[in-house]
């Protein structure tokens, strides 16, 4: 996969291009713990992945997932 993916900062258009690609299932480098906008913490497991509390979907791309900087919201069970 190319790494032109980085440039995406919008976290709706992060979850679109990885699901437009078959990737969301993947396990992204670093297994980060993510703080949660409803405060809740959970570990990252794949790079597309809901907060298992409110249903905030987060994602970063394949190439990218190895920055905690780079994972970003994309609303409540963004699909």
């Amino acid at each position: 996969m190319s790494c032109g993916c980085s440039r995406l900062e919008d976290g709706k258009a992060i979850v679109d291009h990885v699901k437009s690609k078959g990737k969301k299932d993947l396990a992204p480098k670093i297994a980060h713990n993510i703080v949660c906008e409803c405060g809740e913490m959970f570990i990252l497991e794949t790079v597309v992945m809901d907060c298992p509390e409110c249903g905030m979907t987060y994602g970063v791309t394949p190439c990218s997932s190895g920055d905690i900087n780079k994972v970003k919201a994309a609303g409540i069970r963004y699909a």
